[in-house]
């Protein structure tokens, strides 16, 4: 088994708010990420795919497809969008660090090649706070 691992970047807006709440609940609960005004994040993604190496040509992954399948599934939905409003996989969910590491491991697995599985997304919001998702 190889593991191979892309980076990628993207900035985007969010507010933390359970609209199940108050406005104070929110405010305890989610501090300056409540902000009505939101608030963004330079976020690093790190994506780890695992598998074995074709005899042909050395490969686990093509790692050319595999940026591409970041970029279009992942980055540009993401980059200089709002996760609360403006990115359809990220609708009706809490706009946090898990759950988007979740929703981008649903954006990406169904598009690697036969044989090659998704191993952990990893992603940074700050570069002292990040998640790390292993799938269900």
């Amino acid at each position: 088994m190889v593991y191979l691992t892309r980076h990628e970047h993207f900035n985007a807006a969010h507010k933390l708010y359970n609209p199940n709440w108050s406005e104070e609940k929110n405010k305890e609960v989610f501090g300056l990420c409540a902000n009505a005004n939101w608030h963004g994040h330079n976020y690093e993604l790190i994506v780890t795919i695992k598998g074995n190496v074709s005899e042909d040509t050395g490969f686990l992954m093509d790692v050319k497809e595999l940026s591409h399948i970041l970029q279009k599934y992942v980055c540009e939905e993401l980059d200089h969008k709002n996760l609360n409003l403006d990115v359809h996989f990220m609708r009706g969910k809490l706009a946090s660090t898990e759950n988007l590491a979740v929703a981008i491991w649903r954006q990406i697995a169904p598009h690697l090649p036969a044989g090659v599985k998704l191993h952990c997304v990893k992603l940074y919001e700050t570069p002292r706070i990040c998640v790390e998702y292993f799938g269900e």
